[in-house]
């Protein structure tokens, strides 16, 4: 447990630190640039299906020790991105509110998952059900903290698509809420279980997401980190 404390908490304490000290340079978060990071082609010039999930900081003191994340997808040939946030303002579940692949506030984002081609024209129609059948998607239904967030909601589409074998970072608050309603089951991956207790305390052992020890919604992983990419023709 100590241990395990001591890998959860120092890194926080060396950010927060650097938070309060140099800021985050963002500046102003309402004046904050939410302009295209470039990680993305103009639809028309990617006519292949296309999945990817993207984490980016936080705004203002949860930058410390959080990350938003988001999904975007697009069929193929389709002549625009589709993108899935849930935010704490207006309807929980937005789409398109935000440039597919834009800055966060200010945030450069960091791709999780990239999937192209045969594989995710497939997958995508599963991706779509969880948007559209979401349980908690009524305003007041978001929580920064257990959950339900972004991340919960995130990682409720992952849980759905186990094909993606794919992880979202430690730092993704709210991931381990449990959606669902069961305090155990699978992992997203079906290589492992979970158990947790409303996302205050949980531990993971899964193939693919490695050994997860949760408290107060902090995650101490004890794996590799990885970014999932496939491309099928």
């Amino acid at each position: 447990m100590l241990i395990f404390l001591l890998l959860a908490f120092v890194p926080i304490a060396i950010s927060a630190a650097r938070y309060f000290w140099v800021g985050d340079g963002r500046g102003n978060w309402q004046t904050a640039d939410r302009s295209s990071a470039g990680l993305l082609l103009p639809a028309a010039s990617h006519p292949e299906a296309l999945i990817r999930v993207y984490a980016a900081r936080t705004v203002r003191w949860r930058s410390i020790f959080a990350v938003h994340t988001w999904i975007v997808v697009k069929e193929k040939d389709a002549a625009s991105y589709s993108r899935y946030d849930y935010t704490a303002w207006g309807e929980p579940i937005r789409s398109n509110g935000f440039i597919p692949d834009g800055r966060w506030f200010g945030a450069l984002p960091e791709t999780v998952v990239a999937i192209d081609g045969a594989k995710a024209e497939a997958l995508i129609p599963k991706i779509r059900y969880v948007v559209e059948n979401y349980r908690f998607r009524t305003y007041g239904d978001y929580s920064a903290w257990p959950g339900p967030n972004s991340n919960t909601f995130v990682q409720a589409a992952l849980d759905a698509v186990p094909e993606l074998h794919a992880v979202l970072p430690p730092t993704a608050i709210g991931k381990d809420y449990p959606y669902s309603g069961r305090w155990i089951g699978l992992t997203a991956s079906r290589t492992g279980f979970y158990a947790s207790l409303s996302g205050y305390l949980g531990l993971t052992l899964g193939w693919v997401e490695g050994l997860v020890e949760r408290f107060l919604g902090s995650n101490h992983i004890r794996r590799p980190r990885r970014v999932y990419r496939t491309r099928c023709g």
